[in-house]
């Protein structure tokens, strides 16, 4: 499975975007999806994530700002991010699991993408 993340950009405190990641190979309806984000000198952290079902798993940070979805159909995974604060600056990755588990741990996870850059000004 590759992964190509996009949707990255500057955007000022308060403001929104939209990350895609466009999966090709593989069975992507199979597959649980996770947006992990990466600050400089941070540890990565997991961000959202989202089963087989549609069922969405957030970190508390983003929880209520953050929306995660998918299309099966475009293969395409969505993390939309509104409310945004300075804090949320990161370098945002999505990945691929082998279902049905949803693993929150970047570890569990098996396919990554390239990254996409998200800047919030304040």
């Amino acid at each position: 499975v590759q992964l190509q993340a996009s949707g990255g950009g500057l955007v000022q405190a308060g403001g929104s975007l939209r990350l895609s990641c466009a999966a090709s190979g593989g069975s992507f309806s199979r597959y649980v999806m996770g947006w992990f984000r990466q600050a400089p000198g941070q540890e990565r952290e997991f961000v959202a994530a989202i089963g087989l079902s549609g069922r969405p798993y957030y970190a508390d940070s983003v929880k209520g700002r953050f929306t995660i979805s998918r299309d099966n159909a475009k293969r395409t995974v969505y993390l939309q991010l509104n409310s945004l604060k300075p804090e949320d600056t990161a370098v945002y990755y999505c990945a691929a699991a082998f279902g049905p588990n949803i693993p929150m741990s970047g570890n569990s996870y098996n396919y990554w993408g390239q990254g996409t850059l998200v800047t919030v000004s304040s």
